[in-house]
């Protein structure tokens, strides 16, 4: 049976409870311990699928097609444990389920109530698979005291309860703000933090303190004594330069043992740390940089991209080069020339997307790299813009466009190379939409194969033909227009396995351009980075040799 470690936070939000939860998870992996991670978000939302970037950051993507915080990605990057529909859950997804249930009688008439009916359903949730983990770690989003949260905070009251003793921890994440004029940290806002805490009935095992300076030991006494929790178990939580040093920093710091003194596990087994102190070593000690461009639309939020610009850094590791990420907005050159924009850079990016806004920069970002045989990587919209540019600039499809965001559907000129996608395999079945379709989850979702074409880049790139990879999106490279683009020499070098859909595109008289239909990015690992993006910052380097 699992032992469960809730993690929730105080003070203010975006401290970093997610980064906290998976180094922690690293850190008992480390150790010997088999872990999962999950996310409980308050929002009313059924899930993030719907919601805009500029909103939520980005849409993770899980292999069974379940649509996440991103906050998995983290997880998944530090502890290589592929997440799960099981793994991410919010209000709008619990109350959901309530009210089906209520609509089918599932509660022979009973008033139905926040308390016992919808806390029953977290803690439900929160059973599932707990036989096949040491540890569950448990995220619950948004800060103590935010209305939404309060069910959550009751139920994992509740929940910790139910178990036996010594089966549940808290960690609770705070903020010591320093004040410049006196120069001193104040612990004032943690001490209502955990007060907040303990009016619902939770006490915190651990405290884990961000601070921008060090936190002196009088400090930490205080706070002990204030919160009533143990200094050691007390942990310093200080600014980084790159998130992957958190395992090591925490450990310093005396985390996860803290964690394991909360569950009186002892004696602990010591932890394994050589991935992370060689991930630490690449990060730091690099061999040289690259200036890569990423030209998106959402490029005002980084976290809208946080996987790509993550996976990029795991290519720049494996390569032992320093990736330098700079942000361009696609609308900027939506009616201009792209070159003043993109010289200077080693590698172009486009990612995906939704909407029209800015596919017109993407469509000249591509055609700048095509030009000037700048390494290039597509994904998604990407993929799709760099199929348009082939076909008005090379197959002399003038009216090639999409039937996402081109409105001259219909009309006799109008050639739409990429189209809304009706119909797909998925396992055994066939899945079927309409453009008139809820948006949320109707897309093509999860984890997906593709036959690539033997001696293709691509092929090449990842040392087989055969790739398992993970999509989100409901519009397709039409097929029809395959043998006019390969003459132009566009290969489609991967296909689904029954061969209707286009996985893979390249131009085979190209160093390196290469756009994908799926989401490598949610795949990459800093101990194993995605062989795309490893692939990508490596003709980045070649091409940095020849500027």
């Amino acid at each position: 049976m699992a032992r469960y470690i809730f993690i929730t936070g105080g003070v203010v939000s975006s401290l970093g409870k997610g980064l906290a939860s998976a180094a922690l998870g690293a850190l008992l992996q480390a150790r010997g311990f088999s872990v999962r991670l999950r996310k409980l978000d308050p929002y009313l939302n059924v899930d993030p699928g719907t919601m805009s970037p500029f909103e939520h950051g980005e849409v993770f993507v899980t292999d069974d097609g379940a649509e996440t915080d991103l906050d998995l990605g983290h997880y998944e990057r530090f502890t290589g444990v592929h997440a799960r529909n099981t793994d991410s859950v919010s209000s709008g997804r619990i109350y959901s389920t309530v009210l089906e249930k209520e609509r089918r009688g599932d509660y022979l008439g009973k008033t139905i109530q926040v308390v016992p009916h919808v806390t029953n359903e977290i803690k439900d949730f929160l059973h599932i698979g707990d036989d096949e983990v040491d540890f569950m770690l448990c995220e619950i989003g948004g800060t103590v005291g935010d209305i939404e949260g309060l069910p959550f905070f009751e139920a994992i009251r509740q929940f910790s309860h139910d178990k036996p003793r010594g089966q549940c921890i808290f960690m609770h994440l705070t903020l010591l703000p320093y004040l410049a004029a006196s120069g001193e940290l104040k612990t004032k806002p943690t001490q209502h933090s955990v007060k907040e805490l303990q009016s619902i009935g939770i006490a915190p095992d651990v405290l884990v303190c961000r601070s921008e300076h060090p936190i002196p030991d009088r400090e930490l006494e205080k706070i002990a004594l204030f919160c009533n929790v143990r200094k050691n178990c007390v942990v310093p939580a200080y600014d980084l330069k790159s998130i992957y040093e958190a395992p090591l920093a925490y450990h310093e710091q005396g985390l996860d043992q803290a964690v394991l003194d909360a569950f009186d596990i002892s004696p602990a087994p010591m932890p394994k740390l050589d991935v992370w102190h060689d991930v630490y070593d690449r990060i730091h000690n690099p061999e040289g940089n690259v200036k890569i461009a990423i030209v998106g639309k959402y490029t005002q939020l980084e976290d809208a991209y946080k996987s790509i610009a993550e996976a990029l850094t795991h290519g720049g590791m494996a390569n032992r080069v320093k990736v330098k990420i700079e942000w361009v907005d696609a609308e900027v050159f939506d009616k201009g020339d792209a070159a003043p924009y993109l010289q200077g850079f080693h590698a172009i990016l486009v990612p995906g997307g939704f909407g029209e806004r800015g596919t017109e920069g993407k469509i000249k970002a591509a055609q700048y790299a095509r030009e000037n045989k700048v390494p290039y990587l597509g994904i998604c919209l990407g993929m799709q813009m760099a199929v348009v540019e082939a076909a008005r600039n090379v197959a002399g499809m003038k009216d090639a466009g999409s039937e996402e965001f081109d409105h001259e559907a219909g009309k006799k000129r109008f050639e739409p190379v990429v189209y809304h996608l009706k119909e797909w395999v998925q396992g055994n079945h066939a899945v079927t939409r309409s453009t008139g379709d809820d948006k949320g989850g109707t897309m093509r979702l999860g984890a997906y194969d593709a036959t690539l074409v033997d001696g293709s880049k691509v092929a090449e790139v990842y040392g087989t033909t055969h790739i398992e990879e993970r999509h989100r999106h409901r519009y397709e490279v039409d097929t029809k227009y395959r043998e006019k683009l390969e003459e132009c020499g566009l290969t489609f070098s991967g296909m689904s396995p029954d061969g209707k859909l286009p996985e893979i595109v390249e131009w085979k008289d190209h160093p390196w351009f290469i756009g994908v239909q799926f989401h490598p990015e949610l795949k990459s690992k800093p101990f194993a980075p995605h062989p795309l993006f490893e692939g990508f910052v490596k003709a980045a380097v070649e091409n940095s040799r020849l500027v």
